[in-house]
């Protein structure tokens, strides 16, 4: 069983890899040197040749609220090329199935928590990641339209924000986790009294550890068809992976300075944007599937802390 994993330098790819390797499970990977995703004939190319049985889209351009905020033609544009081009080809090479990994920011911001999977498309999405969004939004319609038409058995997944080893601690375009990672662990290193954190600490985001998420996505790409057929539908295919439960920024930071051993004071800018005030995915999907997640919050942090600080300091040189 080849599987073709897009994206695999990624958080999300790398652990899917790892997970792939793990049950030594042929796996095929490209750097963007090697394969450029947004050129259609090079993937038409790349696909023809090798013949993949599954592939696994998890590439794209990913980033915080102030990459989606100054970027936005890049995070649509790239998004959606990217994600046409790889289903598309799959489809012409005879891939019979595939797993596209969207995001929970597909629902819209004011939508009723937790939210379920048929959320989707009944409000305006937030606006500061909206063109990411709707890219994503189109990916889980790309493969609605593709097994509709054409008999194939694409399927979504919509993950909750994810961290871990490997993640981007970008001081600019990195999430909100891994961006306080890196601003505590600064902060120690330095022997600073104080950190300021964006936004006012209120809204809640639940945080899901990547090794739990590629190990939902390969429960689910593993699934029976008439079991993943039976527990969604045609036009509603995609499954919100995720814990179930959230945590204030606040309190996430809170959490981020007692892994870290930070002492000092926490401050919260309540001039910088916060987004949406809750985003919580209901996973009771999966779960009636039969699937949970299994690392904790606390202890998620304390093994990607550990893993940063393996990194060495160059990690926190790199700005």
């Amino acid at each position: 069983m080849k599987t073709y994993v897009a994206g695999h330098r990624g958080l999300a790819g790398g652990a899917i890899v790892s997970k792939l390797k793990a049950r030594e499970i042929e796996t095929i990977t490209r750097t963007r040197a090697e394969l450029d995703l947004s050129c259609q004939a090079a993937v038409r190319e790349f696909m023809q040749r090798e013949k993949p049985d599954r592939v696994i889209l998890a590439a794209g351009k990913v980033g915080g609220i102030m990459a989606n905020d100054r970027y936005p033609a890049e995070f649509i544009y790239e998004n959606l090329i990217i994600q046409a081009n790889v289903i598309h080809e799959a489809y012409r090479a005879g891939v019979r199935k595939l797993l596209f990994l969207g995001s929970s920011c597909i629902y819209p911001k004011l939508a009723e928590q937790p939210m379920r999977e048929d959320a989707l498309l009944t409000g305006p999405l937030e606006e500061t990641n909206e063109p990411y969004a709707v890219a994503k939004i189109a990916g889980i319609k790309l493969c609605e339209s593709y097994n509709r038409q054409y008999g194939t058995d694409y399927r979504s997944v919509m993950p909750t924000n994810l961290y871990g080893p490997g993640d981007n601690f970008h001081p600019e375009n990195s999430h909100v986790l891994p961006a306080l990672i890196r601003r505590f662990a600064e902060a120690v290193r330095d022997c600073l009294d104080e950190v300021v954190v964006w936004g006012s600490g209120t809204p809640k985001r639940e945080f899901l550890y990547v090794g739990d998420m590629a190990e939902a996505c390969l429960f689910v790409l593993g699934l029976d068809k008439d079991v993943y057929d039976r527990e969604t539908n045609p036009m509603l295919s995609h499954i919100n992976v995720g814990t179930g439960a959230d945590v204030t920024i606040r309190e996430l930071a809170e959490t981020v300075a007692r892994v870290t051993g930070f002492a000092g004071k926490i401050t919260f800018d309540a001039t910088r944007p916060d987004g949406p005030p809750r985003k919580l995915l209901d996973v009771s999907r999966l779960a009636g599937l039969g699937w949970a997640a299994s690392v904790g919050l606390e202890d998620g942090i304390r093994h990607t802390y550990e893993w940063f600080l393996s990194e060495g300091t160059g990690r926190l040189r790199s700005a």
